[in-house]
C-alpha cells in the first residue's frame, strides 16, 4: 500500500523537459523558479570583526525546474551548490533576486503562509544522522510534518507511516526504532520518508548520496528516480559525482563561483559538453578500465577564492584554452545550441574524447 500524498489537486503529468534543455517545457511557466539569485556573505577580520571583504557564495542565478523534472546542479567544493539549495525553499534570504513557487514570490509570504507553503517543498540534506533528532523515533519524526501541516487525523498516522517507511523500502516495524538503530543508507531513506510525509511536488535533495557508502550510493539514487517516477516529482539534485548525475538527471546546470557556466539537457551535456569547465569535471570522472587514463584536459590548480573571484570570465585563470579577451570581458551565459546555454567566449573548443 502506497501512502496518500494529498496535494490538493490532481497530480502532474511527468514533462518531457529534457528536449528543451535550458528551462521550462514549451516556455511553461517553471513549477519553481529563481530569479538573478544573489546571496553574499560578509568577511569580519580583526579583533573587533570589522566587515572585509564580501564572499560571493551566488552571484547571479536563474534557473527553473517544471513539475517532473529533475534537474542536476553540479560543481566542485565551494561553487556554491549548498547555498544555491536554501534560497531556492528559503531556508536562507538572498541578497538579491527572487524565487518563485507556482508563480508565487516566496519573499511576499507571511510568516503562516510561508509555513503553509512549505509542505509543497521539502529538502533532503546531506547527513541524514544529522537531519533526524536522535531522541525522536523514526515513527514519530515522520508523524509530525503530518501533525504540523494537519494531513491526517492522529488515528491514521501510524498506518501512514508504515506506507512511508514501505515505499523507501523500510519495513513498518521500523517505526519503533531511532535513528542510531540504522545504517547510514537506511538512515537517508528514512529522511526521504520524512521529506514525502507532507505529499511534496517538489524535493530538493543537497548531496544526498555523497556521505555513504559506495555500495549503497546507486541503491538510493535508484530510490529517488523511483519515487520521481511514480509521484511526479520535481527533483533538484545536487552533486559533485557528475556519474550519479548521468543516472538521474533529465537537465543540467554546472556552477563555477556562485555562477551557471553550463546548462542543457543531460544527454547533450554529457556527449557534447561546451565549456571548458564541464570538460574538465567529466575528465576527473574515474574510467571503470584498468590503466585508462583521463580523455579530456583536467583543469589545473585549484578555484580561486570566492572571496576575491578573478576579472572576466572566473574560469580563465585554470583554463587550457583561455585568451586574452578571457581576462577582461565576463561571458554571458548565453545560447551556443538549441537548449544550450554556455558562459564562454570560445564554446566547445576545449579538446575532447569519446567517452
Amino acid at each position: 500500500m502506497s501512502p496518500s500524498l494529498d496535494r490538493g489537486e490532481p497530480a502532474t503529468g511527468r514533462a518531457s523537459p529534457a528536449a528543451t534543455g535550458a528551462g521550462p517545457a514549451g516556455g511553461a511557466t517553471p513549477l519553481l523558479a529563481g530569479e538573478g539569485l544573489v546571496k553574499h556573505f560578509p568577511v569580519r577580520r580583526g579583533l573587533f570583526g570589522r566587515r572585509g571583504r564580501t564572499l560571493r557564495a551566488v552571484d547571479g542565478i536563474d534557473l527553473g525546474v517544471d513539475a517532473g523534472e529533475c534537474l542536476a546542479v553540479v560543481g566542485e567544493s565551494g561553487s556554491g551548490k549548498s547555498t544555491l539549495a536554501r534560497l531556492l525553499i528559503r531556508l536562507a534570504a538572498p541578497t538579491a533576486g527572487r524565487v518563485r513557487f507556482r508563480g508565487q514570490d516566496l519573499a511576499l509570504l507571511g510568516r503562516e503562509e510561508l509555513r503553509r507553503m512549505r509542505r509543497h517543498f521539502q529538502m533532503v540534506f546531506q547527513d541524514p544522522y544529522g537531519s533526524l533528532n536522535p531522541r525522536m523515533t523514526v515513527g514519530r519524526a515522520l508523524a509530525e510534518p503530518m501533525a504540523v501541516h494537519r494531513l491526517a487525523p492522529a488515528g491514521e498516522r501510524r498506518a501512514r507511516v508504515e506506507d512511508l517507511l514501505e515505499r523507501v523500502g523500510l519495513p513498518g516495524e521500523a517505526a519503533s526504532r531511532y535513528p542510531h538503530e540504522f545504517s547510514g543508507g537506511q538512515r537517508q531513506r528514512v529522511a526521504i520518508a520524512r521529506a514525502l510525509a507532507t505529499g511534496p511536488e517538489l524535493l530538493v535533495a543537497d548531496e544526498p548520496v555523497s556521505a555513504l557508502d559506495v555500495s549503497v550510493r546507486a541503491q538510493v539514487v535508484n530510490l529517488l528516480a523511483d519515487l520521481q517516477a511514480s509521484l511526479s516529482l520535481a527533483l533538484v539534485f545536487i552533486s559533485h559525482d557528475l556519474s550519479v548525475v548521468e543516472q538521474i538527471a533529465d537537465r543540467v546546470a554546472v556552477l563555477y563561483l556562485g555562477k551557471v557556466v553550463e546548462q542543457a539537457p543531460a544527454q547533450r551535456l554529457f556527449a557534447a559538453p561546451q565549456h571548458p569547465y564541464t570538460v574538465s569535471l567529466l575528465a576527473a570522472v574515474p574510467v571503470p578500465e584498468p590503466g585508462a587514463g583521463p580523455g579530456r584536459a583536467v583543469a589545473a590548480g585549484e578555484p580561486p577564492s570566492p572571496v576575491d573571484p578573478p576579472p572576466g570570465c572566473p574560469f580563465h585563470p585554470r583554463c587550457p584554452i583561455a585568451r586574452p579577451r578571457c581576462a577582461v570581458d565576463p561571458p554571458p551565459l548565453s545560447p551556443v545550441l538549441p537548449g544550450h546555454l554556455a558562459a564562454c567566449h570560445f564554446p566547445g573548443e576545449a579538446p575532447l574524447a569519446v567517452r
